[in-house]
């Protein structure tokens, strides 16, 4: 089974604490670690976009690719050498096109190989209420259909459906898989977000 490249995370994410509070962390085991992102070598891991609207919903997207259930929070991957901090910039712009503040960092997930000790990913949860711009996402490559907005409380709902999709499909793995590892975050940033 081919894994990402381990990445220590422990001083970035004390940093980022630092200046946005100190996250939920989470250690969730995974049976099938063999689709992407977890398995794209180009991604140490991944940020997290729970983006508020000034109507205090939250933002969802969902790939043209993607089943018709898998809405879910905004993500996108940390490059090889680039910080949490610069990914979160970079991926809120090219996924939203929204200006933000940072004013929490919600979680830590580290994802495992059930069995494993080692990280297989990393996923890094910020809550990022919008302050400006217009909803559009421009990088194209990304491949967003729509967006759509939920009250918070309806994270564990999304949850739900994430874990109850099975269908085999084009992410090396299948989107059963995909789905239950989605599901992990949305529960975090719910439980999170209780704090």
């Amino acid at each position: 089974m081919r894994m990402p490249r381990e990445v220590d995370f422990e001083v970035e994410i004390a940093g980022l604490a630092g200046r946005w509070g100190t996250p939920l962390r989470v250690i969730a085991e995974l049976d099938d670690v063999s689709f992407d992102p977890i398995h794209d070598p180009t991604r140490t891991g991944e940020v997290l976009m729970a983006v508020r609207r000034p109507n205090g919903r939250l933002l969802l997207s969902i790939k043209t690719f993607y089943p018709r259930a898998g809405w879910r929070l905004p993500t996108g991957g940390i490059h090889p050498g680039e910080s949490i901090a610069v990914a979160l910039e970079r991926e809120m712009l090219e996924e939203t096109g929204l200006q933000h503040d940072v004013p929490r960092f919600l979680a830590a997930i580290e994802y495992r190989a059930r069995g494993e000790r080692r990280a297989a990913f990393h996923t890094f949860c910020f809550l990022l209420p919008e302050t400006g711009g217009t909803l559009a996402a421009l990088d194209e490559s990304e491949q967003i259909e729509a967006f759509r907005e939920i009250e918070p409380d309806e994270l564990l709902t999304i949850a739900a459906t994430l874990e109850a999709i099975d269908a085999l499909g084009e992410l090396g793995g299948d989107w059963a898989s995909w789905g239950r590892f989605r599901a992990v975050a949305h529960r975090a940033v719910h439980r999170a977000l209780a704090r």
